[in-house]
């Protein structure tokens, strides 16, 4: 399993029950998680103190339960990068800190590369944390995502990482029509990441299905690649997409045309109070050394 050991503002601390205890600064949180199926004992204290809790409801959704002032938006930082985060509804905070794992990844990809104008197409980008991690090593970005608000926050990212002013476009479009676009155009990557929703809509409605659509969709992206790519990053939180079925799919597509190799494991958050991993998804990552 693939994991970061350098956060420092946020803070798994363990998980039971069907729910995580995270520290995100200074902020306690208790969020639900449907993998943590075991029912340890709850040994550390700031289970019986959080400062806010979401409660899921019986008929779908839920809310949170907020037990001492937290800020209606703060911000955490990993490394020279940083994030603003607020408690969203259905249990999100506009951040998920096992992908920064995959954001030293791209980095070094980006850092070891001899080429001086890489261009990365960021996927369902959300609040762009990935596009500002490629920005700091001086890469080109087109993040694109189907909400307006993601970009807008996407934005506010890259304002507070110190990144704003570098080559970067942004977009709000359905991913799919944006790629096909791409294509008749005739535009270029070298660097492709997708984190695809399990599902979702296009800003006209557009229905995505995860496991219908990826095969398709990853033989269009295929075609924005450049003569000699970097990198084709996928990620999912979906089941059914387990890390080597998107290995098989980046193989089949990518490496039977480009060679290159694809790596693929699940990715995790280490608890601060065990000698424990917690699954968190899985990626594929194709690369062409």
């Amino acid at each position: 399993m693939r994991y970061s050991k350098d956060w420092k503002d946020y803070e798994l601390i363990d998980c039971t029950n069907g729910e995580k205890l995270e520290r995100w600064t200074r902020e306690i949180l208790i969020r639900p998680d449907p993998q943590v199926i075991w029912k340890s004992e709850k040994t550390c204290k700031q289970w019986y103190m959080p400062d806010a809790r979401y409660v899921r409801s019986k008929t779908g959704g839920g809310k949170w339960q907020v037990f001492n002032h937290i800020p209606a938006q703060w911000q955490v930082r990993y490394k020279d990068l940083m994030f603003n985060i607020k408690t969203m509804g259905f249990k999100h905070t506009g951040l998920f800190p096992e992908q920064a794992v995959n954001w030293d990844f791209t980095r070094e990809i980006i850092k070891n590369s001899s080429r001086d104008d890489v261009k990365v197409l960021n996927l369902f980008a959300y609040t762009g944390a990935a596009t500002v991690a490629c920005l700091k090593e001086g890469a080109s970005v087109v993040h694109v995502d189907a909400s307006k608000g993601m970009v807008q926050w996407a934005k506010e990212n890259a304002v507070a990482s110190g990144v704003s002013d570098c080559d970067v476009r942004w977009i709000v479009d359905d991913c799919f029509k944006f790629v096909q676009r791409e294509i008749r155009r005739g535009n270029k990557y070298d660097i492709v990441i997708l984190d695809p929703p399990s599902y979702g809509r296009g800003p006209k409605g557009e229905i995505w299905h995860l496991e219908d659509s990826i095969y398709d969709f990853v033989r269009l992206v295929s075609k924005v690649l450049s003569d000699e790519p970097l990198m084709v990053l996928l990620n999912s939180y979906t089941t059914g997409l387990s890390a080597y079925v998107m290995k098989f799919i980046l193989d089949d597509i990518i490496t039977s045309e480009k060679g290159g190799r694809v790596e693929a494991d699940e990715i995790g958050l280490p608890l601060s109070s065990k000698d424990r991993v917690l699954p968190c998804g899985s990626s594929a990552i194709w690369t062409l050394k």
